[in-house]
């Protein structure tokens, strides 16, 4: 059973949009998650312009992906790498803890990921 970071079971990050790595609404990973997509995170319009700028459109529908586009407010589970290089540059999203994958603390304090926890 996959856990989380605080040490529980992994909960949902989010069905709509249907988000995770295996598109199973959970930041599950496995081997071939290379990016790491396990931060819980909940999306906010500074975080989605800061993620255009770094080559990584968040925000516009792709329908040939079958991808609606991230709004402010919307759970997604990000790329950890991602996600810290976030919170240096003063953009990081709020997480979600209960539903940020463990294998997130490979790249990412669980202190960094407290601080910026949703409360």
């Amino acid at each position: 059973m996959p856990r989380n970071v605080i040490g529980t079971t992994l909960q949902a990050c989010s069905l709509d949009p249907l988000t995770g790595f295996t598109r199973s609404g959970s930041c599950e990973t496995g081997p071939e998650d290379i990016g790491s997509h396990t931060v819980c995170a909940m999306m906010t319009e500074e975080f989605l312009a800061y993620s255009m700028t770094r080559g990584n459109d968040l925000s516009t529908p792709r329908p040939e992906y079958g991808f609606d586009g991230l709004q402010a407010g919307d759970r997604w589970c990000l790329c950890a790498s991602r996600w810290y290089e976030a919170a240096e540059a003063g953009f990081a999203p709020p997480v979600i803890l209960e539903a940020t994958h463990e294998r997130a603390l490979e790249i990412v304090s669980l202190a960094d990921l407290k601080y910026h926890a949703l409360r």
